[in-house]
């Protein structure tokens, strides 16, 4: 075990169970989970009229769901509650965030999520990567969690302080990019929360394993899944509870996601007309990447460029706080990825990354005593 800083925010590197792991992750960062629950105990009191006790009803409700969907992601987090001296249950409901706030209140996000297959890319691999945007003040709630279990398999992911997944890799060469939906399906209620689904898709060791974990288990509210494979093969998903539509890259190999259905999953998009720019950022992403992917060259930097994109700025790909917007729906690119699939490396900006260097972090880097062997 040991940790880190880099890329502006903190790095966690852990070994061994699921439990002593989620331990580990709540001693060492007890603090910043501390932090981070009471920043969504506000949102959830403020916006989404929730007392204290009806959140810890809700997080004790998806504790049950989440052993039933996989009991390592369980006893993970119950190891997170131990090691932070949090309520158990108001771990789960951090890591339910999304279904509790977009069930109860009206908020809003923006990302961006791209991937160009190895056929389009100068180095032969596949690429993937997103810009996250989410409220400012989580920019300090961000960190990167890696982990790798008895069985040697490691996942390294952004995440915020106490949750588990958002975007990231694993040894099996599966990556994942994550994008908030909303349809007139969503509600509160009982089902698999979208970000435990994150961290289920990178606890597969293939394809097939991935889709599963992202499709196959009830859901009680909307998500995007991007999800890539060293082989060269990507997929986008974009889930509803009780359904799911598909997406596969285009002629140029380009898949590119942001906060509307592109689907036919038969289901009303409620944030279509809202999200600001969702409907341009794909085809702005194609256009800035149209030469690169003419002459099969698409490079990292190349996704750094798409990202760092300032078309119809404040709201552009990189999205910056447009003061227009009321407090609660105010929203900046808090960080930015560009992962390898092939080379297993991830370059991350913790914060917008027209402002915040890229800093690079490989798991050969964050485990070298494995890779001797």
């Amino acid at each position: 075990m040991s940790t880190g800083a880099n890329a502006n925010m903190p790095v966690l590197v852990l070994e061994g169970s699921y439990g002593e792991m989620g331990r580990k992750y709540g001693h060492i960062a007890r603090q910043q989970i501390r932090q981070n629950v009471d920043l969504y105990l506000n949102r959830f009191t403020t916006y989404g009229h929730l007392t204290e006790s009806d959140v810890l009803s809700l997080g004790a409700g998806y504790c049950h769901r989440t052993r039933e969907y996989n009991p390592a992601i369980a006893d993970m987090l119950d190891g997170v509650a131990a090691g932070s001296g949090v309520d158990s249950a108001l771990i789960y409901a951090l890591n339910a965030r999304t279904e509790i706030l977009y069930a109860h209140a009206h908020l809003t996000d923006a990302c961006t999520a791209l991937s160009v297959l190895p056929t389009h890319t100068a180095s032969g691999h596949l690429l993937i990567g997103q810009n996250w945007d989410w409220h400012p003040e989580q920019r300090d709630m961000a960190l990167v969690l890696a982990t790798r279990d008895p069985a040697g398999l490691t996942v390294v992911t952004l995440t915020e302080a106490g949750m588990l997944a958002k975007s990231g890799f694993n040894s099996a060469g599966l990556g994942v990019m994550a994008n908030l939906l909303m349809s007139d399906r969503d509600r509160g209620g009982d089902g698999v929360p979208y970000h435990i689904l994150l961290r289920g898709v990178l606890q597969s060791s293939s394809m097939a394993y991935a889709l599963r974990a992202a499709t196959d288990y009830p859901r009680v509210c909307s998500g995007n899944f991007l999800i890539g494979d060293r082989e060269g093969e990507c997929i986008d998903l974009e889930v509803v509870p009780g359904d799911f539509g598909y997406l596969l890259p285009d002629d140029h190999g380009v898949l590119v996601h942001a906060n509307h259905f592109l689907s036919s999953v038969p289901v009303v998009d409620k944030r279509k007309s809202h999200s600001a720019l969702s409907l341009i950022r794909p085809s702005r992403a194609g256009h800035l990447l149209a030469d690169a992917l003419q002459t099969r060259s698409v490079s990292p930097d190349d996704f750094k460029r798409v990202f760092r994109d300032h078309y119809s700025h404040p709201n552009g790909i990189c999205r910056h706080i447009d003061v227009q917007d009321p407090p609660e729906e105010q929203n900046c690119s808090v960080s930015s990825v560009v992962i390898d699939l092939n080379d297993q490396w991830m370059d991350i900006s913790g914060g917008n990354p027209c402002e915040t260097p890229y800093a690079r972090m490989s798991m050969a880097s964050l485990y070298p005593e494995k890779n001797k062997r």
